[in-house]
């Protein structure tokens, strides 16, 4: 196992982590999620999204006839299909590569045959409302019964609340200073802000060349983190952030992210600006403690950590 380098340098240490780091435990996290299934045949085969070594189960109304549920292509990358009464038990042996998918078709004991596509995890960037990782599935054959009317429900409510919450955030977004400053970080224009640099260094793995540039500012502290992607595989993703009091409790603290691109393809560079307030630093007794920023990048991998002491921020 490979040691992961730390680099500390008083102000700011800067964690690089492969792709063999530990996955963030949001992604893992077990979802549910419903289908119901369509009378129209263009809208038959649904999206099942699978991570490796972790269990999916696929639940149905009636039995399921195992004699006739059956993968495709699926050695080497899943183990053998489990069927137990009215489940289908997936089971990834590795992650999938983004632009894998595996046909599944389960066969109901009244002959419905359910086609399937077996995918990797869906990210924010391929839009839709998949969960980000399926780890139960309930399919619903039957739209007038109660399970599924009320799966439906739930299913509605939970969208409605997540629409509330980012329009919300957005109405927030648009009146903030710090993700204006944020903006103007990620569009290079430094000179325009309240912030003098105070570090900079730079750091690399395998696929990636990194530069961090730390901040100081009256009343807040910011970081712009550069990124140039070295792999030649899938582009590179942001998938999330957050700023908290230690790398293991996730006290998330607010704060305000920009960046230029979503996605970094193959030579390409991108820069993620933060911006965080006097406020997020403060603790119950009005003091000041230090906070660690942590980016996740698409596959949910942490792929750089930043340690922003307390003193950047000017009084």
């Amino acid at each position: 196992m490979r040691t992961l380098p730390v680099f500390g340098y008083g102000l700011i240490a800067v964690l690089v982590v492969s792709s063999a780091a530990q996955a963030r435990d949001e992604r893992d996290k077990p979802a549910v999620r419903a289908i119901m299934l369509s009378e129209h045949p263009a809208n038959g085969t649904h999206s099942v999204y699978v991570k490796g070594q972790v269990v999916t189960t696929l639940r149905f109304e009636q039995t399921v006839d195992p004699s006739k549920t059956k993968m495709m292509g699926w050695e080497g990358r899943l183990e053998p299909l489990v069927v137990a009464r009215n489940k289908v038990i997936l089971e990834p042996i590795r992650d999938l590569h983004r632009d894998e998918g595996i046909p599944l078709v389960v066969t109901l004991i009244d002959g419905t045959e359910i086609p399937f596509l077996v995918k990797p995890p869906w990210r924010k960037s391929d839009g839709g409302w998949p969960p980000i990782l399926d780890q139960q599935v309930d399919v619903f054959k039957n739209r007038e019964s109660y399970a599924s009317m009320y799966a439906a429900l739930m299913d509605a409510l939970k969208k409605n609340d997540t629409l509330t919450e980012e329009n919300e955030r957005y109405r927030k977004e648009e009146n903030s200073v710090d993700h204006a400053l944020a903006t103007l970080l990620a569009n290079g224009e430094v000179k325009k802000t309240p912030f003098r640099r105070k570090r900079y260094w730079r750091a690399k793995n395998e696929d990636m060349d990194m530069k961090v540039e730390l901040f100081e500012g009256p009343g807040k502290a910011a970081v712009v983190i550069h990124l140039k992607n070295t792999d030649y595989g899938q582009p590179w993703a942001f998938d999330g952030a957050y700023l908290t009091r230690d790398f293991t409790s996730y006290t998330a603290r607010p704060f305000a992210l920009r960046m230029d691109r979503g996605e970094i393809a193959h030579g390409q560079s991108g820069k993620i600006a933060v911006v965080a307030d006097k406020s997020a630093f403060e603790t119950g007794g009005g003091q000041l403690a230090d906070l660690f920023l942590q980016i996740f990048r698409g596959d949910g991998l942490l792929q750089v950590a930043v340690a922003m002491d307390h003193t950047l921020v000017r009084q």
